[in-house]
């Protein structure tokens, strides 16, 4: 489960929105092979977007991201080497393609990757609103 609290906020074509969640797990009792216990911190995750509008659905912008936690333990012996404390830096571009559909493209980068999260990441989704006029 990941609650969220987030907000937005628009000086004409340029919008803020930040974002601050946390990832919470439970226990799992039936760990290979059945007989140990594991257990997961919960994750703490702060995250921003800056854009630019250009008109609707036509959108660029610059994304951040930060999060810390997540150490694991096995019957109750904490991993210290599997806490996370890693960022990502990246881009996204949303071009309308009709009334109600849009291309996104988006590349991210580690900017801090203490355990994982060392990647790229390159993507393309298909959108489709159906809120709005066309």
């Amino acid at each position: 489960m990941k609650p969220e609290l987030g907000s937005s906020r628009r000086w004409g074509p340029w919008v803020l929105d930040a974002y601050a969640g946390v990832w919470l797990f439970i226990g799992n009792d039936r760990y290979f092979p059945g007989v140990y216990v594991q257990t997961q911190q919960a994750i703490g995750a702060v995250g921003t977007h800056f854009s630019y509008d250009l008109k609707p659905r036509l959108w660029f912008s610059l994304d951040g991201n930060f999060w810390y936690g997540g150490a694991t333990s096995l019957n109750g012996v904490e991993n210290i080497h599997t806490r996370h404390q890693n960022s990502r830096v990246g881009v996204t571009t949303s071009v309308p393609l009709s009334g109600h559909q849009s291309l996104k493209f988006s590349h991210s980068i580690a900017d801090y990757a203490g355990f994982g999260g060392d990647f790229q990441n390159i993507s393309v989704a298909w959108q489709y609103s159906w809120i709005g006029k066309p």
